[in-house]
């Protein structure tokens, strides 16, 4: 028998793959878009496409062969048009062929004194968070697993070095809960 999507074995799995994601979106450098990654099981993903094994490395097809919770991610190009994180991700929704998803997000993050300053005019804001001395870049990574566990990734723009990413299983247990969303 299997390990379910709540197992110690996805939860490891689901780690490794929001770690991946998270340093090839850092590759990218800062400044980019909201990305989203559909997490598929690579045995199953094999077992539907063979051909996928001539784009996979020989580590990942023994990883896939001897760890029934190895997860490829694919990344979804033409996301649809939304005002912002919460309105995107209210708009997604996914076949059971996927067992989990990734999304990626850049955030301003300020201390509390400083937000408690904040402009209430939504420009005068924008231009209080770019231009505050205190502001920290944080690019989240979070992801999680149909009917399983969640893992967060965090990275700063002042500590941009894959040692220095702090990693937890709810880190931002709100973005968690609403990526959780898109998959039921």
């Amino acid at each position: 028998m299997q390990p379910g999507p709540d197992s110690p074995e996805a939860t490891a799995a689901l780690a490794f793959a929001v770690q991946e994601v998270e340093r090839h979106v850092a590759a990218a450098g800062w400044d980019g878009p909201v990305r989203v990654f559909a997490l598929v099981r690579t045995s199953v993903a094999l077992a539907a496409e063979p051909s996928l094994a001539d784009q996979m490395t020989p580590d990942v097809l023994e990883a896939a062969r001897t760890t029934p919770w190895h997860l490829t991610s694919v990344e979804q190009e033409g996301l649809p048009q939304a005002e912002d994180l919460e309105e995107l991700l209210a708009g997604l929704g996914w076949p059971d062929t996927v067992d989990g998803v990734v999304v990626t997000v850049e955030r301003i993050v300020l201390p509390t004194a400083a937000e408690d300053a904040m402009p209430a005019d939504p420009d005068e804001a924008l231009s209080y968070l770019m231009g505050h001395p205190d502001r920290s870049d944080v690019r989240l990574a979070v992801g999680v697993l149909r009917g399983g566990g969640s893992w967060c990734a965090a990275r700063t723009r002042a500590f941009d070095a894959d040692d220095q990413v702090a990693q937890g299983p709810t880190m931002v247990p709100g973005l968690v809960d609403a990526v959780r969303a898109t998959l039921q």
